[in-house]
This record gives C-alpha cells, structure tokens and sequence, in this order.
C-alpha cells in the first residue's frame, strides 16, 4: 500500500547528513543497492544530488554526472511506500531542467533489463533506447544482468 503524500513537496540539495535515510532506501528498493560509500563518494567527487523531500519525510533522490555537453544519470529512487505517484517524473524533470542550465545536449542513464516498470516510465518520458551494456549489473548468485542504455536528447 503507497503511502499518501502531504500536499507539499521540496527538492533539496542532499547532503551528508541525509545518507542514512538515503540507504534504508536504497536497501528496501533494489536487490543490489548503492552503499553508504557509493553516496559519499558521489558527494565528495562534486557530483549532482538532490532529495526529494515532504515534511520530514525523504521520498526518493538522485544522482547525476556531469560531462562534457552531457549529464549522466547515475541513481533515481523513489521509496518504496511513494512509488507510483509521480515522484519519479518530478525528479526526472528537475534533472531536465539542471541538465539544459549546464548546457548538456542529452541525458544518459543505464537501467536493468529486467526493470521493466523503470523502462516505460523512462520511455514515456522521452527517452529512446540505444544501446545494451552485457553483463553491467550484478545479479543474485554470482550472476550478471544486462543494461538497457537510454538517452535524452535535449
């Protein structure tokens, strides 16, 4: 059952002091999450992150990459308990917009093959698929799984 939204909603830059609550996230929602240190690294190396934020309660975030004429996105989540309401698109959109500030011709991302739900949300919003990366994701048992590579040009 998705849990019901205050009727405001703020994108925050994230800091450090947010990466606890960004874990028990990230944990709940994958099988293969992003560590503590895979956050921490992304905030030490300048990278775009952001929160997305309803009263006290953190309901997704992301991190992006800038490039040269580019933006990578490398981590989109929403929590569980707030999937399905549209929070994915609101952040997809701020990275848009912080994408065309920087001057980036496109946005890319990888996604797994498997992850269906994320593939259509992303294809509704714009963005083609363009290529595949083999064996890019860990997958349970030792195995890999493979990318689906998408882009957004802007």
């Amino acid at each position: 059952m998705n849990a019901v939204l205050q009727p405001e909603v703020r994108l925050e830059v994230l800091h450090e002091d947010m990466l606890n609550d960004v874990v028990r996230i990230e944990q709940r929602a994958y099988s293969h999450p992003w560590t503590r240190g895979n956050f921490a690294d992304s905030l030490k190396s300048g990278y775009h992150l952001r929160a997305l934020w309803s009263g006290q309660a953190l309901l997704g975030y992301f991190v992006a990459m800038q490039g040269v004429q580019e933006v990578h996105l490398l981590n989109i989540t929403v929590a569980p308990e707030f999937q399905s309401q549209g929070l994915a698109v609101l952040m997809l959109d701020a990275l848009r917009l912080w994408a065309q500030t920087q001057q980036a011709e496109c946005i890319w991302l990888e996604v797994r093959k498997s992850n269906a739900r994320a593939i259509q949300v992303y294809t509704r919003y714009g963005y083609s698929r363009v290529g595949e990366r083999k064996n890019y994701y860990p997958a349970h048992a030792g195995q890999r799984e493979d990318a689906v590579v998408m882009s957004l040009k802007l």
